[in-house]
């Protein structure tokens, strides 16, 4: 029976991106005058594991590539060769390479053939200890390929194979035995030094053999060979893996699709993890390695649509469950006792069901810090400066939608840290600083939000430098503004003051695109910098998009939705406190702070109960740094709202940022408060003082 292997090959591809995440992270912690022998176990381990994923699903050029990899990894970690800065980077050339190679066969992208061809040569020249420049082996010789012999067969079609164990545990043995006695006749002995050996003949090609292997020990510790009548082939060999090092990893050397019986399925998996030398307990196998088997355990992979879809259901849930808590209201408690009973625990259960949905879509923030100590290193290297990389938080959880569109903003902000904030290695040196600047990327939660920083111990700001900039581009500022408000003026469009224009930045287009993601996300951006110290830009956003907790307020017969989180407070102002300024509007006194009053009922054009802010509720709003009176008729409630998209099922409507569906089955839109304090031209009353 033939098995299709392109089935499993998005389970490969996914644990090859994980290994290869996890190996540059590696390297990049890597510390090349005292390296952690772990480090260096576990960075082996994972070329390994692609080399044995790949080789199984016939990925030549990557098993070619990881196989020349792993040789040299193998001589450092064993302490045949000290570990060099330019081991380093020709490691992380190659996982560049590696991530190419994966792409081009999960997506049929292009894949440059020279430089594969030149990794494999620079990796292949310094295992042999020999100092190959990366310019120079882009224009290497190709490797030629060896070429082993065919699988032989004899006249009734059947394979003599000999397998030769390493020193492995008993169990290990057995577990190998009682597969491969499935494929076939098998004898078994054992070696005057105690490994066992195998004498198989079996109907399998090789490489079925060679994955069942793979699937219970460390292919490259094996050996097998031909031990039967030579014949000709019975099946064509697949293509030969090119010989980059000088271990012999017998008929691992071609990797073919599999045409195998059921109990060969099990090979679907990639190959396991090598152990580090000497510890032959735990020999390359899967199930005993620790990390492994948890991680297959305790978790599935499932597609987002499902997650969606799931977690839509449970937001139609908690909407029909608000529809029955306002029916049953109106029942008498007494007679209807077991019934509102019932009903309260249902409202429990639906709650604790939304919170542990809602934790599906949940991402720690891992996912996208890890993406960025390259990045600085690279960026850092390439502008002569010298830059230390911290991350604080990475476990903090973010809802997925929101996590991948902070990925834009915040690698513009690390990338304008690197080249505006931190500076070269001489001024810093003398100013009296390290000549290695620090660059902290940290998040946190904070109430219902999370709060992103990235903090840097550069020169700081320049207040000058950015107020001359400002008039130069016309915009309205004064020598009297506060820092707060002359920090914001660099999201402004167009706004650089770089005074060359590099690949890098300068060209003043970036930090306004950062700011209007961040705002479409209900997020808000602050800066703080001291000069000579550093500058540290915040990110605060909610936890998720997809249900909020809001407050339930009534104008004329409307009910809206305010976001919790922008309500400071609510209060009913005495006629003393509110004033009028002309031209500007109405304000508010609260708590010697004169705020401006923005009318709801005139923004929507809705006949209220009163026009007179004394007879209605003011609910105090925060967004961006500014506070506004938000005049209401009255408030509803609290409640936990389902956010519904308004302008992919009707259009967008200035002021709102989505709708929800309240208890009586009537649609209510929620406010945009960002939008409403930016909008309100009463905004620039929010500085006059009585």
């Amino acid at each position: 029976m033939t098995i299709d292997m392109s089935q499993f090959y998005q389970v490969f591809f996914d644990e090859a991106d994980e290994l290869l995440a996890e190996m540059e992270k590696l390297l990049l912690a890597l510390d090349v005058n005292a390296p952690e022998n772990e480090d260096l176990h576990a960075i082996f381990r994972a070329a390994h594991s692609i080399k044995g994923g790949a080789a199984t699903f016939g990925f030549t050029d990557i098993t070619e590539v990881t196989h020349v990899l792993e040789s040299l990894l193998d001589r450092i970690r064993k302490g045949e060769m000290a570990l060099t800065a330019e081991h380093v980077d020709a490691f992380l050339v190659s996982k560049d390479v590696l991530a190419m190679l994966m792409d081009g066969h999960r997506h049929g992208s292009a894949v440059d053939h020279d430089a594969v061809l030149a990794v494999s040569k620079r990796l292949d020249a310094l295992s042999h200890g020999e100092a190959v420049p990366a310019a120079a082996a882009i224009a290497a010789s190709p490797v030629e390929p060896a070429e082993p012999a065919p699988p032989m067969a004899d006249a009734e079609g059947n394979f003599h194979l000999r397998i030769e164990l390493p020193d492995v545990p008993q169990k290990d043995v057995d577990a190998l035995a009682a597969e491969l006695g499935l494929m076939g006749t098998l004898a078994r002995e054992t070696l005057a030094d105690g490994r066992s050996v195998f004498n198989l003949v079996t109907t399998e090609s090789q490489d079925t053999i060679v994955a069942i292997c793979a699937f219970v020990l460390d292919p490259d510790a094996l050996r097998i060979t031909s031990s039967g009548p030579a014949a000709p082939p019975a099946a064509p060999a697949g293509p030969a893996a090119p010989k980059l090092g000088e271990a012999a990893y017998g008929l691992y050397e071609q990797p073919a699709l599999l045409t195998a019986a059921p109990a060969a399925a099990a090979a679907a998996s990639p190959a396991p993890a090598a152990a580090p030398a000497g510890d032959n307990k735990n020999w390359g196998r899967r199930a005993t390695d620790k990390e492994g088997a948890n991680a297959e355990s305790s978790s599935i992979r499932v597609s987002v649509e499902k997650v969606d879809q799931l977690i839509n259901l449970v937001g139609e849930l908690v909407i029909t469950q608000a529809m029955i808590d306002q029916r049953i209201n109106a029942l008498d408690p007494i007679v209807h006792e077991r019934l509102l009973n019932s009903a309260n625990q249902l409202a429990r259960n639906t709650r604790d069901l939304q919170e542990a949905v809602m934790s599906i879509r949940m991402m720690p923030m891992d996912y996208v810090f890890s993406r960025f100590p390259r990045m600085v290193r690279d960026l850092a290297g390439k502008l002569g400066k010298k830059v230390e990389f911290v991350t604080r938080g990475a476990a903090t959880e973010l809802d997925k939608g929101l996590i991948e569109r902070i990925v834009d903003p915040l690698t513009h902000l690390v990338r304008n840290s690197v080249d505006h904030g931190i500076e070269m290695p001489e001024k810093r040196r003398a100013s009296g600083k390290s000549e290695t600047g620090k660059l902290t990327l940290s998040a946190a939660h904070q109430g219902g939000n999370i709060v992103i920083e990235v903090s840097d111990d550069g020169g700081g700001l320049n207040r000058e430098k950015i107020l001359a900039k400002a008039r130069q581009n016309g915009l309205p500022v004064s020598d009297a503004m506060p820092d707060s408000e002359v920090w914001q003026l660099i999201f402004a469009p167009g706004f650089s003051t770089a005074e060359i224009v590099t690949d890098v930045s300068g060209r003043g287009v970036g930090m306004d695109v950062v700011k209007r993601n961040i705002t479409a996300m209900g997020g808000v951006v602050d800066i703080r910098s001291v000069p000579g110290s550093g500058t540290t830009i915040s990110i605060s956003l909610p936890l998720t998009l997809a249900i909020l907790d809001g407050m339930l307020i009534k104008v004329g017969e409307e009910i809206y939705i305010l976001p919790l989180g922008y309500v400071v407070e609510s209060l009913q102002p005495a006629p003393m406190d509110v004033k009028e300024i002309a031209g500007q509007g109405r304000v508010v006194k609260v708590r010697e702070e004169y705020l401006p009053l923005i009318p709801l009922y005139q923004i929507f054009a809705i006949a209220p109960k009163s026009e007179d802010p004394s007879q209605g509720i003011l609910v105090i709003l925060e967004s961006e740094g500014k506070k506004a009176a938000l005049l209401v008729d009255s408030l509803v409630g609290q409640q936990q709202v389902v956010v519904k998209n308004l302008e992919s099922n009707f259009r967008k409507v200035a002021g709102i940022s989505g709708a929800t569906i309240l208890g009586d089955g009537g649609v209510s839109l929620i406010l945009d408060v960002a939008a409403l304090l930016r909008s309100s031209r009463q905004l620039n009353a929010d500085s006059v003082c009585f």
